[in-house]
């Protein structure tokens, strides 16, 4: 059974960092794209950031550019989000997902992900 967690949410003050990490299990992801979004409250899930199945291209919306960063460890079969510069419109629950290689991907586009967790929270006060 296909499982991501993600874990490294929490309370953070405006400005610092965070970083997030999701564990995957029950396969190999090192041919998978990887992707992070995340939901506020009172709104709609919104891209975070993305990377290709080799590491080769990494995706984020304007909103965390230059803030946050996508890696992956696929010895460890886990991916990270280093987030910093924190701003409390940055609150919301984190979500990794996952998205085969061998389909057509649009980073930004939940519809290609197919493998979920099931969040994590960040709030950042101000």
């Amino acid at each position: 059974q296909v499982q991501l967690v993600e874990s490294g949410g929490g309370l953070v003050q405006a400005g610092g960092p965070l970083r997030l990490s999701c564990a995957a299990s029950g396969r190999t992801f090192s041919s998978w794209h990887m992707g992070w979004f995340r939901q506020g409250p009172g709104k709609e899930r919104e891209f975070v950031a993305a990377m290709t199945w080799n590491g080769g291209n990494t995706y984020y919306p304007d909103s965390v550019k230059d803030r946050f960063t996508i890696s992956r460890d696929t010895d460890k079969n886990t991916v990270y989000l280093l987030m910093s510069s924190l701003k409390p419109e940055d609150t919301a629950v984190y979500y990794c997902a996952t998205a085969p290689s061998y389909r057509t991907w649009g980073p930004r586009d939940a519809r290609s992900y197919t493998y979920w967790g099931q969040g994590t929270q960040v709030t950042v006060s101000s």
